[in-house]
């Protein structure tokens, strides 16, 4: 089972011709609230994969109301570990121009709760656990237990210091990060990028449209999976969710960044991060057909 930490969020997605200029007001071309947050994305997604799934996390006492909670288990996500508190849910407003850059305000409501929480005791029954974007200190608890750590510090990197940070690669088996937060984790750990893959066994580095690369013993390219793009936000969570999903099912490396390729092709084709959750088949199907091949096992 794979089990996924950090924010549950109500998303704001808003799509804008261009961002304004301080002090100016912008028209909005659309809005949607959808179902969010980094960490039940991806466990949302591997749900939907057919791979078992938990989810810890901390919501508000709104999130029942939202319908949230029983979208989560129908998927077949596991919320034993999801704590409701007297507080909002966390809400992520995202604005998206025409060329698919994005601006997002994240407010994190029940999830400033997080510093104070109990790790599970059960924490290394899991055979992945994945540290999306969440505080810190809970984070490092969390790595220092878990049996097998895919991490991805993503939009919350600028709230972690340079102790935390160090002491979770330490702990990484899988990292996730895109071309720019790759920098910053250099930039505040003071580490190269070659002592980071000293510390971590697969780093994985997502390029946007241009597809992503893997790096282990050697260096592997992933190109994307074309599509007719609708919404970019959520693609990064559907990679992660198809990788640690593939990694599970016993996938080489190429075949692993490939599958997970796939699976964020699905989630652009919608607004929203939960819109068009790809089963396992969907996946396969279009693996198929897109590399010409049938995904190779180890």
């Amino acid at each position: 089972m794979i089990l996924s930490v950090g924010h549950t969020a109500i998303d704001h997605i808003f799509r804008v011709p261009h961002f304004p200029e301080p002090d100016s007001s912008i028209y909005i071309e659309d809005y949607k609230r959808l179902y969010g947050g980094g960490a039940a994305n991806v466990a949302a997604n591997i749900a939907s994969l057919g791979m078992e799934s938990s989810l810890l996390s901390l919501v508000g006492k709104d999130f029942k109301e939202y319908g949230y909670k029983k979208h989560l288990q129908d998927l077949g996500v596991d919320t034993e570990h999801m704590k409701v508190f007297d507080e909002k849910t966390s809400n992520a407003f995202v604005y998206t121009d025409k060329n698919d850059r994005q601006i997002t305000f994240f407010y994190w409501g029940a999830s400033d709760k997080f510093p104070k929480q109990k790790i599970p005791e059960n924490i290394e029954k899991y055979d992945i656990v994945h540290l999306a974007p969440s505080d810190p200190t809970y984070n490092k608890k969390i790595a220092e237990k878990a049996r097998c750590l895919s991490f991805d510090p993503g939009q919350d990197l600028p709230v972690y210091d340079s102790k935390d940070l160090k002491t979770i690669l330490q702990n990484t088996d899988i990292l996730f990060s895109n071309i720019h937060e790759i920098d910053r984790i250099q930039n505040k750990t003071g580490y190269t990028f070659n002592e980071i893959k000293n510390y971590v066994k697969t780093v994985v580095v997502t390029n946007e449209d241009k597809g992503s690369k893997i790096y282990n013993k050697d260096t592997i390219e992933i190109p994307p999976v074309t599509v007719d793009t609708v919404d970019p936000t959520g693609a990064g969570d559907a990679y992660r969710a198809g990788f640690l999903t593939a990694i599970q099912k016993g996938y080489d490396l190429e075949t692993t960044g490939k599958i997970a390729s796939t699976v964020a092709s699905f989630t652009v084709e919608k607004t929203g991060c939960q819109t068009n959750l790809p089963t396992w088949q969907q996946t396969i199907k279009r693996y198929k057909k897109t590399f010409k091949e049938t995904p190779n096992k180890k």
